[in-house]
């Protein structure tokens, strides 16, 4: 499977039943490992991609996320959905725009936030945020990319965690064009289900970055996709850190011996 309107078709038949599992890579290698271990898809993290190139989240430029979804893509086979964050602008046109240039990247599935970055504004406008979303949508009809459209809702994590108004703006969302809805933050089971009840048949992506659920419970509530977020790089760097830390602070090394081998790592990576 190489053709992009592949991907787009495998990636849209993942959502329409079950409950899958879209691990988060942060570079090439991170992806091809996820991909070597049978993720049937992948999505990139805005978070994970900023720290491995020395920014906080959101401190990324938009040449160079695109960069960055084209070399994704183009490390593996399976479909791929962009963490667009809030697509590079506040006015709708201007997202429209963006997302046109994110679809001739390679991806089948992108996500837009309603976050702004204020703390004490944390979302955009109601009514803006749902343009937003629906600019969204025709810049992808009118790419005639068949990828994806997830819209997410950031209040559980901007300092908004209300579950009316999640339920609010994910409704809103869906009926935009959504294809996904996503509210980043929930956990409890009564917040997820009334999340799926609110934009059933729609597809609902759950972010999973703690120990607080399982597949199993999250498919029996009705989720259909599952994703980590940054957490993935976060236990990579956890690796990094704590072996830095001792060698900086102790002169000891005892955190390399719990090192993967280099052997396995080249095997992961060795071409046919």
């Amino acid at each position: 499977m190489t053709e992009v309107s592949d991907r787009c078709r495998v990636f849209h038949q993942l959502h329409e039943r079950g409950c899958f599992i879209i691990p988060n890579p942060w570079d090439a290698g991170s992806a091809r490992a996820l991909a070597s271990l049978g993720f049937k898809a992948l999505a990139t993290t805005s978070a994970g991609f900023a720290w491995s190139m020395g920014h906080a989240d959101n401190q990324v430029s938009l040449d160079a996320l695109l960069a960055h979804l084209r070399a994704i893509t183009l490390a593996v086979d399976v479909p791929v959905n962009a963490d667009f964050e809030g697509g590079f602008a506040i006015a709708p046109e201007g997202v429209a725009h963006h997302v046109s240039q994110a679809t001739t990247t390679g991806i089948a599935g992108l996500s837009i936030e309603d976050s702004t970055g204020d703390p004490s504004e944390p979302l955009f406008d109601f009514a803006l945020a749902v343009e937003r979303i629906k600019a969204a949508r025709h810049a992808i009809d009118d790419s005639k990319s068949g990828v994806l459209l997830t819209a997410r809702t950031e209040g559980f994590i901007a300092g908004r965690p209300d579950i009316g108004e999640t339920v609010r703006r994910l409704t809103a969302f869906a009926e935009a064009g959504a294809d996904c809805l996503y509210a980043p933050g929930i956990k409890t089971a009564a917040d997820i289900k009334a999340v799926v009840a609110a934009v059933a048949p729609k597809p609902v992506n759950v972010l999973v970055s703690s120990d607080f659920t399982t597949l199993a419970d999250l498919a029996q509530a009705g989720v259909r996709r599952i994703s980590v977020g940054g957490s993935l790089a976060r236990t990579a760097w956890t690796g990094f850190l704590e072996a830095s830390r001792e060698i900086a602070e102790h002169g000891t090394f005892a955190s390399l011996s719990r090192a993967v081998a280099g052997v396995e790592m080249n095997q992961l990576f060795r071409k046919p």
